[in-house]
């Protein structure tokens, strides 16, 4: 056909490639478009993360073999050892808190020579000893121990540990204190909305009423019970070894209670001591905790969806931000996108949270390497949950409960006051009134699959024979009155 080239794509430019650009594109969006949201986890979950704190562990371990445990050992751990100063434990315990940028870039370095990650860290670490000189003065022990770097331990020594300091520091520090502001939040919406009468839905259909403050304390008291069990977790750590026989350490140096002095060093950094484990530490502790997180997950996405049904309802309207476009084409609309987009990262959360619970328990005889990478995957999983906290917060913020739409819809359903009615009949049959015959029969008769008034409900109720004051008591009953005790429970249970 005239005007049509034989070959289109000869004329099409060639793109740029986006993985050459610099500085790096994010490939996932937690490290691009979420970024901001999620950027206090780089601290404990990352790469970095990890390196800092397995060069954290191997200083440690290389104070406690020189300057000894008190109650095991009478000097240092390993004979011969020189006892470390004041000045030299400061030194040493710099090289982790001082790792940024440009200590990254050369660990990265040693490691595209070692192929090996926590041999690298070692020869990083030896490094600074060498160097220890030029800040301590000449007379400093440092260069002289470095092979006590690494000493007696086997890769997973370093790395279980580093992984809990990590995994408690995520939790503690940031994630825990979100997820906590976020129940505490909501709480407080509870409370101020203890008193908003509401239908309720179950099975999507119009129900005994309740309070929109009651609703939101049952999914607060849901998600405190969990952060509860998050908050009382155990990080498990062992230091024993390739096999967890402390075979290397007790052919070394024979007369030392290494259980003892493994004991004393993870619990020195603030963990529980595992004295059983093949080369791994088990991870159960890491399942145990995946596990919670991801319940608290699933009730808060239960949050997300029953909050969009109440703004679709328009029990709940949305405060909308200045400047912001909720649709491309619908000029009116205001969007629930955070908790759209909360529902979608609480889902991918949980399956990675769920992944690693179910695979990290599992290690083929005394060693297998899958758990390396999957556990490169914990920084996403709380990244995800982090991410779907901070919209669900943000989406809260902007909510306005809509008191007099609420209240219209419980007037239009007089019929959910056939349960408190026959409620009523059966205990005035139970006291010998006569005439009570079928409670539930008839009112389900008055006002199954039908509307009722107000006035047809109150005909009903006075043509009972009920005695004087129950039939005052149910004439006066209103939809919006009947809310039973839910005030109650917000004020009385909601801790």
């Amino acid at each position: 056909m005239r005007g049509v080239p034989e070959n289109p794509a000869a004329d099409t430019p060639a793109r740029v490639s986006l993985a050459e650009v610099t500085p790096p594109i994010a490939l996932g969006p937690l490290d691009g478009r979420y970024r901001a949201a999620v950027a206090p986890l780089v601290d404990h979950l990352s790469e970095a993360a990890l390196n800092r704190e397995r060069i954290h562990v191997e200083v440690e371990w290389l104070i406690t073999l020189c300057n000894g445990v008190p109650g095991v050992t009478d000097g240092p751990v390993v004979p011969g050892a020189p006892h470390l100063s004041d000045a030299e434990v400061a030194y040493l315990r710099r090289i982790p808190a001082t790792f940024g940028a440009d200590e990254i870039a050369e660990l990265g370095a040693i490691e595209r020579e070692t192929v090996h990650d926590v041999k690298a860290v070692e020869y990083f670490v030896k490094r600074r000893l060498a160097a220890a000189p030029d800040a301590l003065g000449s007379d400093t022990v440092l260069p002289g121990v470095g092979e006590l770097v690494h000493f007696a331990c086997t890769s997973e020594d370093v790395n279980n540990l580093s992984y809990a300091l990590m995994v408690r520091g995520a939790v503690e520090q940031v994630w825990l204190p979100a997820a906590t502001a976020l129940a505490d939040q909501l709480a407080g919406m509870a409370r101020e909305h203890a008193d908003v009468p509401m239908l309720s839905r179950t099975h999507g259909q119009p129900a005994t009423p309740t309070t929109l403050g009651k609703e939101l304390a049952v999914l607060a008291h849901r998600l405190r019970r969990q952060l509860r069990r998050v908050g009382s977790a155990e990080y498990l750590g062992k230091l024993n070894g390739a096999t967890g026989t402390y075979g290397a350490h007790t052919v070394a140096v024979p007369g030392v209670d290494w259980p003892a002095v493994s004991k004393h060093f993870v619990e020195g950094l603030g963990l529980t001591w595992n004295p059983l484990t093949t080369q791994i530490e088990s991870h159960d502790w890491q399942a145990e905790l995946y596990s919670d997180v991801a319940r608290f997950n699933r009730i808060l996405h239960n949050l997300a969806t029953d909050v969009w049904t109440y703004i679709s309802l328009g029990f709940f309207t949305q405060i909308p931000v200045p400047g912001a476009t909720g649709s491309s084409t619908m000029p009116h609309k205001v969007n629930p996108i955070r908790f759209e987009n909360a529902e979608a990262n609480l889902e991918i959360s949980s399956a990675l949270l769920d992944t690693l619970a179910s695979t990290l328990v599992t290690s083929r005889l005394q060693r297998d390497l899958t758990d390396s990478t999957t556990q490169r995957n914990i920084g996403p999983a709380f990244g995800h949950s982090l991410l779907a906290i901070d919209n669900v917060r943000r989406g809260l913020k902007a909510l306005a409960a809509n008191a007099d739409l609420m209240a219209a819809d419980l007037d239009e359903n007089w019929e959910v006051l056939g349960e408190p009615i026959q409620s009523a009949m059966r205990a005035a049959s139970v006291a010998g009134v006569p005439g009570m015959e079928n409670p539930y029969e008839r009112l389900k008769d008055l006002t199954r699959g039908q509307r009722v008034d107000a006035a047809r409900l109150r005909e009903f109720v006075a043509g009972l024979g009920l005695p004087d004051d129950v039939a005052q008591r149910l004439a006066d009953l209103t939809p919006a009155a009947y809310t039973g005790l839910a005030s109650r429970l917000v004020a009385d249970y909601l801790d």
